[in-house]
């Protein structure tokens, strides 16, 4: 049975914002940063 106070932490939000959780040496990021990924819009344009 679901006590009202689980049932209150079950319907909360909680907003993330992913630049926060990924940190700023990450691999990702310095590739990011090194290339200009301009390119892939007129590779996927209709």
């Amino acid at each position: 049975m679901i006590t009202e106070q689980n049932e209150k932490a079950r319907k909360q939000i909680e907003f993330v914002c992913t630049d926060d959780l990924v940190p700023q040496d990450h691999l990702l990021r310095i590739i990011d940063k090194a290339i200009d990924w301009s390119f892939i819009y007129d590779l996927v344009r209709d």
